[in-house]
């Protein structure tokens, strides 16, 4: 189908943000091993990260520190975000491409979204922070669904905030969770490769294109992938 023929206004990008919209995974590794020395838990902080990206910190923080209230997730959490955000503000910006990306399906009239299972605070954080919070119609974070990814919820959930069919969405992902996620909620994905490899990504059988970041990817020749 010709794109010219399309109304692109029936379609939807989702975003996940940490890894994909700013490449940020790297200062969550230090934070997350920050925690853990200290409360002299002897965790690798990488291989923490890569199993539980896109699950919410109640899905994750009993895994090392056991049954705890949630009032003591909450203020590990606080604490653990605190250094987080600390190490980050320097270098806060979106992952290259992205800012003329953005404009692109802007003007186009596609539907956007961000579904990440960061907490409120750090949503503040990176969308108030570099200032785009405007351009996104839903943003779904970790305080508005009950479980994380994989589980198709949060995608479910942003398309349905934007009025748009599952199966017109395009989902943009850094980690396999996100993709199997996206694939349970009949949407294909598309790749940023911040912290696997292109190649790893592509052996997703859902993922209908990847790369580093943004720089190569323009809107309506994704929409034609779809449509």
């Amino acid at each position: 189908m010709s794109s010219r023929l399309i109304d692109h206004s029936e379609y939807a990008f989702i975003f996940d943000m940490d890894g994909t919209l700013i490449d940020n995974m790297g200062f969550h590794a230090k934070s997350w091993a920050a925690l853990f020395d200290e409360h002299g838990i002897t965790e690798n902080a990488d291989e923490f990260l890569h199993k539980t990206a896109g699950k919410t910190f109640w899905e994750t923080l009993p895994q090392v520190f056991g049954d705890i209230s949630m009032d003591r997730m909450l203020e590990l959490t606080r604490w653990k975000e605190d250094v987080y955000q600390k190490l980050f503000e320097p270098h806060r910006k979106l992952t290259a491409g992205l800012d003329a990306f953005l404009v692109r399906a802007s003007e186009l009239g596609i539907k956007m979204a961000v579904a990440t299972a960061a907490s409120p605070r750090n949503v503040d954080f990176i969308l108030d922070g570099l200032a785009i919070r405007n351009i996104f119609g839903a943003v779904v974070t970790s305080a508005d669904v009950s479980n994380g990814k994989p589980d198709p919820e949060i995608f479910l959930k942003s398309a349905e905030r934007l009025g748009v069919k599952p199966e017109s969405c395009i989902v943009f992902e850094d980690a396999f969770g996100g993709f199997t996620a996206a694939d349970r909620a009949g949407m294909k994905s598309i790749g940023i490769a911040s912290v696997h490899s292109v190649d790893e990504i592509k052996a997703n059988s859902n993922v209908i294109a990847a790369a580093k970041d943004f720089s190569s990817f323009r809107p309506k020749e994704l929409i034609d992938l779809i449509s």
